[in-house]
């Protein structure tokens, strides 16, 4: 019984992201280097070209490729310490849910912005799927039994933090955060909503 709660206490939706996203990097640099463009795309990052011509998986895909060391272990670091508490109080489906969810409508921010502009680029990461779960905290600081634990403005802070590089970095996709943020505000209000209701 105790090995079967460690193993259930390791083998969490969070923890099995990060492991994902770990290999496929692993993977991008044996493959000719995760800083590769070309590399990049043949892994399924988001390039407004292709998904206009029908591959429209990269709006998924896109979510497990990474840039370099620096993009992958600043996501994963972020990812390990939002997602345990989107996990914990939604469970593992809602969780698995605003994940995808937040990262797809990142990305599709950013196609729309990318068709609006005519300036196509490669873009991918997570950090627009961990912009949505974000707005766990919005919830949190709402909340009368967590407002105590996770004021209002410590967390509009945290998610200045999060966009700000963004404003001076132009690598930084903003448009991928703001997706991801915006999609995991709204998914995040119709996920506790319908929790509420069947509790």
């Amino acid at each position: 019984m105790e090995n079967s709660d460690r193993y259930r206490q390791y083998l969490t939706v969070t923890n099995v992201l990060i492991a994902v996203n770990v290999i496929v990097f692993v993977i991008e640099e044996f493959a000719g280097g995760s800083e590769n463009t070309e590399v990049a795309v043949s892994f399924g990052a988001l390039y407004a070209p292709y998904v206009l011509a029908g591959e429209w998986w990269r709006l998924v895909s896109a979510m497990f490729v990474h840039f370099g060391m620096e993009h992958l272990v600043m996501n994963m670091i972020s990812l390990a310490a939002i997602g345990r508490y989107a996990e914990e109080f939604f469970g593992p489906v809602r969780y698995l849910i605003l994940y995808m969810l937040s990262g797809i409508g990142g990305n599709v921010l950013t196609l729309v912005s990318d068709v609006h502009s005519s300036a196509y680029a490669v873009s991918a990461g997570a950090s627009g799927a961990i912009c949505g779960l974000m707005a766990v905290f919005i919830l949190f600081a709402l909340l009368p039994g967590l407002r105590r634990a996770f004021p209002m403005r410590r967390v509009l802070f945290a998610i200045f933090l999060i966009l700000a590089p963004g404003l001076t970095d132009h690598t930084i996709s903003m448009t991928a955060h703001l997706g991801g943020l915006i999609t995991g505000i709204l998914t995040t209000g119709v996920l506790y909503l319908t929790m509420r209701h069947r509790s």
